[in-house]
């Protein structure tokens, strides 16, 4: 890390929008510094914070004069700027197919598995609603398809190399995995899991437990 990191993160290491953050930065070897904020750590409602972030979410970015939130943007912003013709495809065309894909695990994916998330894993025992996580899954059941459909003529979510937009999808489906309950196999959906897997930024920034 050099003494004075372009690029500061805000936030908690485990939370899944922090995690595509790091992720895409660790792809692009981003020299970087990343200050724990939310969940246990707090801070995030503290003034200074709101003057960066006034949703006092994470994750929250500064790279020179930028200041960003909302993770798939942020993910869009350092690919184009530092990876350009890689993460962020130099072809409009898969550059668009990324992009659709990723926000398709905001609108699409991530209502659901937020859910399982909040009921399974914040959520006491004795007072889950198994109801709605059965719902959850089941219409996951009925959206992940979509994509296992999509890879089976393809390596990666816009094509046969890794770009931004695996990066929102791959976080949503360590998830996907990571929870207790009944999946079906998906065989294309699971090679491309695995290979994501074995890309080393992955391995150090998806790899962790879910909370």
């Amino acid at each position: 890390m050099s003494e004075n990191p372009p690029v500061t993160v805000w936030g908690r290491r485990n939370s899944i929008n922090v995690i595509k953050v790091m992720w895409c930065i660790n792809e692009l070897g981003v020299p970087h510094e990343r200050i724990d904020v939310g969940g246990d750590y707090g801070l995030n409602n503290a003034p200074e914070y709101a003057e960066l972030n006034p949703n006092v979410t994470v994750p929250t970015i500064r790279d020179g004069e930028m200041i960003l939130w909302e993770s798939n943007v942020t993910v869009r912003y350092l690919s184009e700027k530092y990876g350009k013709g890689s993460l962020y495809p130099s072809d409009p065309a898969r550059r668009w197919e990324a992009e659709k894909w990723m926000d398709w695990m905001q609108t699409t994916l991530n209502p659901h598995l937020s859910l399982i998330l909040r009921q399974l894993v914040r959520t006491p025992p004795g007072e889950r609603d198994m109801a709605a996580v059965e719902n959850a899954r089941q219409s996951l059941l009925n959206i992940w398809p979509i994509l296992d459909s999509q890879l089976a003529s393809r390596q990666f979510v816009a094509g046969d190399s890794f770009t931004m937009g695996d990066i929102p999808v791959g976080a949503a489906a360590y998830r996907w995995y990571a929870f207790d309950i009944e999946r079906p196999s998906f065989p294309n959906l699971e090679a491309w899991h695995n290979r994501l897997r074995a890309r080393e930024a992955y391995q150090n920034h998806v790899e962790m437990p879910v909370t």
